[in-house]
């Protein structure tokens, strides 16, 4: 019965290597907080952007996009 109800996420080789792109945007952005450098934000929404269109989480990819936009702007 615990088995029926126990989900498994099988992430493809992609997938995998959209998340480490992922946690080294977020390492972008958290360099970007320190520094207020724009191209360490535009680097790291690039790469958040990676990860989660890879998990089709377009809410988030729609966030980042804001992100991005708002920087590019700035710079």
């Amino acid at each position: 019965m615990i088995n029926f109800f126990k989900y498994t996420n099988k992430l493809t080789s992609y997938q995998k290597f959209a998340s480490r792109i992922g946690y080294m945007g977020a390492a972008f952005l958290m360099a970007g907080q320190w520094t207020l450098e724009p191209i360490l934000f535009i680097i790291g929404f690039i790469c958040v952007i990676i990860q989660v269109s890879s998990r089709k989480q377009w809410n988030l990819v729609a966030l980042n996009l804001n992100g991005l936009i708002a920087w590019i702007n700035h710079f």
